[in-house]
């Protein structure tokens, strides 16, 4: 079945008059009718001037003066396929363009979109396939303060606190301490709080759905890919209000869409803000793939893109591996490990001086007697141990020297004129050890820097790790025991909360806002609160409260799993839990949940007609619904009727909350949460 916007019922009634000239057998003659649109055919524009819902939809009146909106009519025109393509053109033709035209018009190419307002809310969920919900797309031709009205703010529903006691009605938020999690479209909750938090979130980080087709957590990841693109295009220009000038965010992706995306974030962030693209280990790469059918390589990586805001400063975090392992493969390449020697007894320090830095700052100077040391091989065999039970035993007295230019070494030098072991005492102006009393060693004549494994190296449950700064490569990070992690089950989707743990610390402090509105199982907001970081978590889907906020729930309580040793996590902390009140968004879910023919026509008829706790849902002015027809079966009728809904509608606006028939929905506690949230309480 095929059912056509009512524009094109209302343009065949206006355009009988003009006989066979707008049509071809009964079907409009849409390039004629666009070609005399765009010469201002006079008496096609009169004719067009006389009809009520053409005025209605595209003519405006400014400052007493009626303008006619050719263009977006002929957008409507030519690009008719609203039923069956969204309405819109970016499930044709979207991408490559050059000075507005597309490159099949042009030789030049630049990455571009046909409407800068194109909107695309997205159920995203799974059971919106091919076969029920494809995409549901604003674009221009929608009136742009429906589009404003789709970003107001919107009401909040069945608020609560979760804290060590359990949950509890909450009827105030405070948006300097506490937490929060929000049930509802990520879109159109970030815009919810765009106002609230502008600004504020210090890292963002999103693992969005990979457009695969195979996504584990229901999501609806096989979208166009033109859509896709303006699915992350909506959600990426809000995060940028959100992050803080002095913000970063990282966003996970894998190989299909990382290039596309990568231009994509260029546009929005600014090509200057790009900082680096990690590659993430995500997998082993052992085995065949698709039962040795698969064409292509085995994908064991995914990619991170990471931006960065002008007064942002990444922290290189460390990475370890097997100190054993580093040493094995120095001496497979026939290189020595510069730390061999251990420094059996510290010896007894007497100051012999002082000398000042380059600031002033007084260097106090102490001469080492009775110092022995002896070598890592030496020792073992005194011990009869292996070398490497030494590195374990004795990590923190093993030590290399290194010929490090300093200015702390030149004037320990210039100042002690002998051969011995020489400690400087002083207090750092940068560095780790900023602000610390530290002593650092020289030795010999020319006052060699004394280097300890410690300072790189560390031991954990008996085995000695080393460690690097991490590169744009993070292959250190195991995968294999996250499907339990947190407490919670999933088989696919999770990501491991060591690797959020580096994200996190690269880009925040403790107490930084860390967001993440593809939320998940709460992965990123368990590792932020164990991190002594505030969070937003923003999530639609229905397994929120068993997955996303059980595991919170769990965290709170003192989980153990995760980074929690690394962290010394002893449980603790609250957020708040809320919910966008849905409207449209309720007959949506009630669609796609519908089993049979009779489930649509009982949904189909509370959609008319409302029930005692839902208002009727906001019918698309577009909808003839004349043309709806049972007999086309349960899918056909299943897509039609999600169409139908204006996804203008699909929440409650806060802007309605004191009108009476929406105030009787709302308990007195979530009136005055909501009240409280946008306008600080009244």
């Amino acid at each position: 079945m095929k059912i056509e916007p009512r524009l094109f019922d209302e343009l065949k009634k206006v355009l009988a008059d003009f006989g066979d000239r707008y049509f071809v057998g009964e079907e409009l003659n849409r390039s004629k009718l666009s070609e005399d649109l765009r010469n201002y055919d006079e008496t096609l524009l009169e004719k067009l001037f006389q009809t009520d819902f053409i005025k209605q939809h595209f003519i405006k009146e400014v400052a007493g003066q009626k303008l006619f909106q050719i263009e977006q009519l002929e957008e409507a025109i030519l690009y008719n396929d609203y039923w069956d393509t969204s309405y819109t053109k970016y499930e044709n033709r979207i991408g490559l363009a050059s000075n507005g035209k597309f490159l099949e018009e042009c030789q030049d190419v630049v990455l571009d979109f046909p409407f800068k307002d194109g909107v695309l809310t997205a159920s995203m969920t799974k059971e919106d396939n091919e076969d029920s919900y494809d995409d549901a797309f604003l674009n221009e031709v929608i009136e742009k303060d429906e589009i404003d009205r789709l970003f107001d703010k919107k009401i909040f529903v069945n608020s609560k606190r979760y804290d060590k006691n359990g949950d509890s009605v909450v009827t105030e938020f405070n948006e300097d301490t506490d937490n929060l999690i929000i049930k509802g479209n990520n879109l159109l909750a970030l815009h919810a709080i765009k106002e609230k938090y502008a600004g504020k979130v210090k890292v963002i980080y999103i693992d969005p759905p990979y457009n695969t087709g195979s996504d584990s957590f229901l999501y609806n990841d096989k979208f166009n890919h033109s859509a896709w693109l303006t699915f992350m295009k909506n959600r990426l220009e809000v995060a940028k209000e959100l992050l803080s000038n002095d913000g970063m965010i990282f966003v996970q992706t894998d190989d299909k869409e990382h290039a596309y995306l990568k231009v994509l974030m260029d546009s929005i962030f600014g090509q200057i803000k790009y900082l680096n693209t990690v590659i993430i280990k995500a997998k082993a790469s052992s085995g065949a793939s698709g039962g040795g059918e698969d064409k292509r390589l085995k994908k064991n990586v995914e990619f991170l893109l990471v931006y960065a805001n002008e007064n942002a400063q990444i922290k290189i975090q460390q990475k370890p591996f097997l100190l054993s392992e580093y040493i094995a493969e120095r001496k497979e390449q026939g290189k020595s490990f510069a730390y061999s020697n251990v420094l059996i007894n510290e010896g007894t320090l007497s100051k012999i001086g002082e000398t000042l830095d380059g600031r002033g700052e007084v260097i106090e100077l102490y001469d080492v007697t009775g110092y022995e040391t002896k070598s890592v091989s030496k020792l073992a065999k005194e011990e009869n141990i292996s070398e490497e039970e030494i590195y374990v035993k004795y990590l923190d007295k093993i030590y290399t020297t290194e010929n490090a230019q300093t200015s702390i070494r030149d004037r320990v030098r210039d100042a002690v004129q002998d051969d011995g072991y020489t400690i400087a005492r002083y207090v750092p102006v940068s560095g780790k050890n900023k602000g610390k009393v530290t002593d650092v060693g020289f030795i010999g004549t020319t006052k060699r820097l004394i280097s300890f494994l410690s300072g790189t190296s560390y031991v954990e449950e008996g085995i000695a790790y080393k460690t690097e700064k991490a590169g744009t490569l993070w292959e250190d990070i195991s995968w294999s025991s996250i499907k339990n992690e947190g407490g919670v089950e999933l088989s696919n989707g999770k990501k491991p909360e060591k690797l959020l743990q580096r994200i996190i610390a690269s880009g925040s402090e403790e107490k930084d806002i860390i967001l993440d509105f593809f939320m998940g199982s709460a992965s990123t907001q368990a590792t932020a609160m164990k991190m002594n970081r505030r969070f937003i978590g923003i999530e639609q889907m229905d397994y929120i409260n068993e997955v996303s906020v059980s595991r919170l729930q769990k965290v709170i309580a003192g989980e153990q799993g995760g980074i929690s040793k690394d962290v010394n996590w002893q449980g603790g902390g609250s957020f708040v839990y809320t919910e966008l009140m849905p409207k449209n968004m309720g007959y949506l879910q009630d669609i796609i949940h519908a089993k049979t023919l009779d489930d649509l026509k009982v949904v189909y008829n509370r959609m008319l007609e409302g029930t005692d706790t839902m208002e009727p849902a906001d019918i698309s002015f577009r909808a003839d619904l004349d043309k709806i027809d049972w007999l086309e079966g349960f899918n056909e009728n299943k897509r039609l009727l999600i169409k139908l809904l204006d996804k203008n509608g699909l929440y409650y606006n806060y802007s309605e909350i004191d009108d009476a028939n929406v105030r009787e929905l709302i308990s007195d506690e979530d009136y005055r949460f909501n009240k409280q949230f946008y306008k600080g309480g009244e």
